[in-house]
């Protein structure tokens, strides 16, 4: 039987949370002293559990999704392995967040803490070292189907389930001594790209992507080295390279998106999951675009205060020149809008409010904003001839006042308030 206060009181500890001062101690996910409206500490705890006999060993055999991690901690050294489930079988849905909208929470963190991070230190511009576990890391990238992986830890795996807003969570990690992959299979298209050594890799990514590769699988070659020109290819940590993904796809699609007609409507766009609420604006002007985030008091990222925070980052025709504030967020959804006005060859601005309520008590990667505006886009928009309409029918969706929302959008106050020559003239 599984002791769950010692493994919660484990948890604490590797969490940060002092024994002396945290509210944790006292609360022990019963009283919910923290506000949250579920436990992020249990959530784990309950997940970590169901593997843990499986993974408390030196020797781990799985199939890989296939998944691999770059670290970025002692960059330009950094550690690169696998991602390895101690299940075997078709376990691609580990790492295929594509397919994850609309699975509860708890689905999310039982598949990324089945999965224990392999380590080997190498220096990011020595992709073509010969070692093994460096080559079988790119073999694992460059697979299209989940291979079987033996692997040796040089100890036991260990650590808490990793968060971050930009990368999937996954579970332990340890360093690799050695390990073997077998009943690899590699991806056609990934292959090609590796091995054309005069092609950039802004050109493979896009090409790639044009040929139906999921965005997931550019992200995960990338970050090891596979594409670029010859001697310039650099390993990746996991964390940039699912933004510079997502940031030169955008850039390419919006260098034909700033030259469609513009859309002749007020459109709204809408979701929720993972107590997340999404309202997408589209309005008929030239290519603008933002994303405002509303983070509730309790959630991964205002977990203190008592009031909601918003923040915001935005962009008028000319782009912008530097990295955007909420980070990788940014781009994931500024990627999922081009999408659509690709399909319709069409420009618009875009104003993107997403409303993070107390149920989110994990971040669970970029992938969240990138799939959920997907998601958001596939559905038919609400219509409207005005802005004034389309911010009444955004007030009926979402919880904060839509008074707020404009006090925190560049976009929304240019289209209310910005004299323009035709107006001069009505």
């Amino acid at each position: 039987m599984v002791d769950s206060s010692s493994i919660f009181d484990e948890l604490l500890t590797l969490d940060g949370v002092s024994a002396r001062s945290s509210r944790c101690v006292y609360c022990k996910g019963s009283k919910m002293l923290c506000g949250k409206e579920r436990c992020s500490v249990v959530a784990r705890f309950y997940s970590a559990s169901k593997t843990r006999s499986q993974i408390d060993t030196t020797t781990l055999e799985g199939s890989c999704p296939p998944s691999v991690f770059v670290g970025r901690m002692g960059y330009p050294d950094v550690a690169i392995g696998p991602m390895i489930p101690p299940v075997h079988g078709d376990t691609s849905l580990l790492d295929t967040p594509e397919r994850w909208v609309g699975l509860p929470i708890d689905d999310i963190i039982d598949f990324r803490s089945t999965l224990v991070r392999g380590m080997h230190r190498v220096n990011v511009g020595d992709v073509e070292n010969p070692n093994k576990l460096v080559t079988k890391t790119r073999d694992l990238a460059l697979a299209r189907n989940p291979p079987e992986v033996i692997a040796e830890f040089l100890r036991k795996p260990t650590g808490r389930l990793t968060v971050d807003d930009d990368v999937q969570p996954f579970g332990p990690s340890a360093p690799l001594s050695k390990f073997d992959v077998s009943n690899c299979r590699f991806d056609n298209r990934l292959e090609k790209a590796f091995f054309d050594t005069d092609m950039r890799a802004r050109d493979a990514l896009v090409t790639l992507y044009n040929q139906g590769t999921l965005v997931s699988q550019i992200q995960r070659a990338f970050s090891i080295g596979a594409f670029g020109v010859g001697k310039r290819r650099r390993f990746v940590p996991t964390r940039w390279s699912i933004t510079a993904v997502d940031s030169n796809l955008g850039l390419h699609m919006l260098e034909t998106t700033k030259t469609y007609p513009t859309i002749n409507e007020y459109r709204i766009y809408e979701t929720t999951s993972l107590d997340n609420r999404w309202a997408i604006m589209m309005m008929p002007t030239s290519w603008r675009y933002e994303l405002i985030e509303a983070w509730y008091p309790k959630t991964a990222w205002n977990p203190n205060s008592d009031r909601i925070a918003i923040m915001s980052d935005w962009e008028f025709f000319d782009g912008r020149t530097t990295y955007a504030s909420i980070g990788g967020c940014y781009y994931a959804a500024r990627l999922a809008v081009n999408e659509l006005l690709q399909r319709e060859r069409r420009q618009a601005g875009v104003s993107i409010m997403r409303e993070a309520h107390p149920g989110y008590i994990l971040p669970v990667g970029v992938w969240n904003v990138r799939e959920n505006v997907r998601a958001a886009l596939r559905t038919t928009p609400k219509r409207f001839a005005t802005l004034r309409e389309a911010l009444t029918h955004v007030s009926t969706i979402m919880d904060i006042p839509v008074s707020r929302w404009i006090k925190n959008s560049a976009i929304l106050k240019d289209a209310l308030y910005q004299k323009r020559v035709d107006d001069l003239w009505m």
